[in-house]
Formats: structure tokens, sequence, C-alpha cells
């Protein structure tokens, strides 16, 4: 089981668009990925539970991945995170 942060850098925050490129990239994988603040955690594969999580611009997520693929599994959502999803400035 992996379990670390990220901060939401894009303008728009966790989005419909930027949430749907997520389940995109979570919905690949095997492992359990889930999303949250603090201790409320929400399965990242639930385009509605992202999409309720309210996570603005600023925000800091708790990321925890568990399962047979977590390592390729938390690389490749840290990375959308760090693109910005692909979204214009």
């Amino acid at each position: 089981m992996i379990d670390t942060t990220v901060d939401v850098i894009n303008k728009l925050g966790l989005h419909a668009r930027a949430s749907g490129k997520l389940i995109e990239v979570t919905t690949k994988f095997r492992s359990s990925i889930q999303v949250g603040k603090g201790d409320k955690l929400i399965d990242a594969k639930n385009i509605m539970a992202l999409l309720m999580l309210g996570a603005g611009k600023g925000t800091t997520l708790r990321i925890v991945v568990d399962g047979p693929d977590e390592e390729k599994a938390l690389d490749e959502v840290l990375a959308l995170f760090a693109a910005k999803f692909y979204e214009a400035d």
C-alpha cells in the first residue's frame, strides 16, 4: 500500500473534465485507488465521488493506492496532476 499526497495545481481544480481524465487513468488499473482530504477518502474510479470532493486549486489531496499495480498506478496519477490535467493555463 502506498499513501502519499499531491497538490491540485491546475487553474480550475478537480472539475468535471479533470475528473474525467483522472477516471481514464484510474480505471486502467486493478489496484484500489482512493483520494481525499485527510481521513475522508473516496473511490478515485467513481466520477460522482470525485466531483463531490470539491478539490479546488491549492487543495492538498491524500492518495492511497493498494494492489498489484500500485506503483504504476500512482506514477500515472501523479503525472496527470503534475501536467495540470493537460489543460491550458
